[in-house]
């Protein structure tokens, strides 16, 4: 195009106004009434950034996806024969739920997770698996023109990878948008576990179904066939499923726990998660297939030690979990926002649960007037001997009593919590998983943790004393933080800054502190904790110090 056009067609073009200071009231001014104009401001994407349009929106397709299951399921089972396999489905989904649950018991995750994943095992995978693999074994059974083989070939390879992708599905959403509290493989299993059972409910109740309504046509009287397809599905082989879908939890889990670095281990983790599931569930639901007694071999030979395996490994995980407490919060005990002996009792689920109980008694104790029990007493009476029953309490004061007990527990099953995320948070912080807002999330923690640490500071150091976690009477009393009046901000004594530990990638960044300005303490080398006298801790023998 030569210069001469291209003059001629910007001259052709209409002026754009030139924005000065003095022009632009009469530009606005020009500008027609509402009711006049063509274009109109859009809220674009605003209504799903909402959480609660996206909460909403999630469980109503879930909802309508367990809709249409529970409509198939009756329509090939019957409406008695529905009721029949939805009232024996229902019996080994809380001993699950309850199994699951207490292995997350050191970091719980939140239960609109779990429900997530249960509703989407039992709807969104469940209704996937039955229109898919419906589909592929019609597919092959017209191809092949071999109903049986095409049978065979659906339960060995189409429907284990249909299932477990399905079920693969929640494990990888909550994994994606719910980073916060899927951080190890403890949670993927868990997470894993609520999706496998929500599946094998929906299926046990198409199988147990179909068992009774094959007893209605032959006329057993005994159920013969209901009984032995529950004696299989909910007595011999209820962790069937979960054992599956475990293995992709695994996966998931260690990509979690994984360091941003390792690329190739925190993709490949999750995929070769699912495979071990496909082809475990293929073994499987192919051992029938090997034979008369193939069933068998395969359930002895392989299931049984593959979960006593896996169970094996999640324990191990929760227990790595509890190590973790005491490796990454001694550094706050340094730093003085815990005491000593916090990090040894925290570490420790049998002191955990004695602490929330101390904290009810004495409570409950300091409601009813009456002392928590004497320092002679001690040796002879043990620590669940202390509760407010044994004082005489007016019948009027007890539900202030009981409510008091209960809220002192709940400040120190809160603190328990709090302490337990900053533990995992310094954990991510060194593998260099935390995100850009450590500090900020560290700072929150460490505000929740001391308005609670008067009830539940106490209570902790009494039962890691009880539990044995630490030698009574000479653990190095609790340095409190005070205000640096230079700086404004919280220091531990001695001036240096806020946590120095290497594997703190922060350390030295002063924070805002919290609303609290306790005095300096400064302890001798053996001196008692302050918490020894508030509980009056039994005596123990062999307390002399070390000469």
């Amino acid at each position: 195009m030569s210069d001469g056009s291209v003059q001629q067609q910007r001259q052709s073009q209409p002026a754009v106004p030139v924005l000065e200071e003095h022009l632009v009231g009469e530009v606005l001014a020009a500008v027609p009434d509402r009711s006049q104009w063509r274009y109109h401001p859009r809220r674009v994407g605003m209504l799903w950034r909402s959480r609660t349009f996206r909460v909403v929106a999630v469980f109503t397709v879930l909802a309508l996806c367990g809709l249409v299951i529970l409509a198939l399921v009756r329509d090939q089972t019957g409406t008695q024969g529905f009721l029949v396999g939805l009232g024996l489905a229902v019996l080994p989904v809380p001993v699950l739920m309850t199994a699951f649950r207490w292995l997350d018991r050191v970091e719980p995750g939140p239960w609109r997770s779990m429900l997530f994943a249960f509703a989407w095992g039992a709807c969104a995978a469940a209704l996937v698996a039955i229109l898919a693999n419906s589909f592929a074994t019609r597919w092959i059974a017209t191809a092949t023109a071999d109903p049986g083989g095409a049978d065979t070939l659906g339960a060995t390879v189409i429907a284990p990878v249909v299932e477990e992708s399905a079920k693969a599905a929640a494990v990888f959403l909550l994994f994606l948008f719910r980073r916060r509290d899927f951080d190890g493989i403890v949670d993927g299993v868990v997470v894993a576990g609520f999706t496998a059972t929500g599946f094998a409910f929906t299926e046990n109740i198409l199988y147990l179904g179909n068992a009774f309504g094959e007893d209605q046509q032959t006329g057993s009287g005994f159920a013969a066939v209901t009984a032995a397809t529950f004696f299989v599905r909910a007595v011999m082989s209820p962790f069937a499923h979960p054992l599956f879908t475990v293995l992709t939890g695994i996966g998931f889990g260690i990509a979690a726990s994984s360091a941003r670095r390792q690329r190739v281990r925190r993709i490949a983790s999750p995929l070769l998660g699912l495979l071990l599931a496909m082809g475990m569930h293929a073994l499987w639901n192919g051992s029938s297939s090997f034979g008369p007694y193939g069933f068998y071999v395969v359930y002895g030979a392989f299931m049984v030690p593959a979960f006593g395996l896996v169970t094996w490994l999640a324990i191990w995980a929760r227990l790595r979990e509890l190590r973790t407490l005491g490796v990454e919060l001694p550094v706050y005990a340094e730093a003085g926002w815990l005491s000593p002996a916090e990090p040894a009792a925290l570490s420790s689920m049998r002191a955990r649960g004695m602490a929330r109980d101390v904290a009810r008694q004495r409570a409950g104790a300091a409601a009813a007037g009456a002392p928590y029990g004497r320092p002679q007493d001690h040796a002879s009476r043990p620590a669940h001997a202390f509760h407010p029953a044994h004082a005489r309490i007016p019948a009027t004061s007890l539900k202030e009593v009981r409510t008091r007990g209960r809220a002192a527990a709940r400040t120190v099953a809160e603190y328990e919590s709090f302490a337990t995320s900053l533990a995992f948070l310094r954990r991510q912080a060194r593998r260099g998983t935390a995100g850009p807002d450590f500090a900020e999330r560290e700072r929150e923690l460490l505000h929740h943790l001391w308005q609670r640490r008067e009830t539940a500071g106490p209570a902790l150091a009494y039962a890691a004393h009880a539990t044995g976690r630490l030698r009574p009477r000479y653990v190095p009393a609790m340095r409190r933080p005070y205000q640096d009046q230079a700086h404004g901000t919280y220091r531990p004594h001695g001036g240096h800054a806020p946590y120095p530990h290497p594997g703190n990638p922060y350390a030295g960044q002063p924070y805002s502190a919290p609303p609290y300005n306790p005095a300096p303490h400064h302890p001798g080398p053996y001196s008692p904790t302050p918490y020894d006298s508030a509980y009056d801790r039994p005596h123990l023998p062999h307390t002399d110090p070390p000469r």
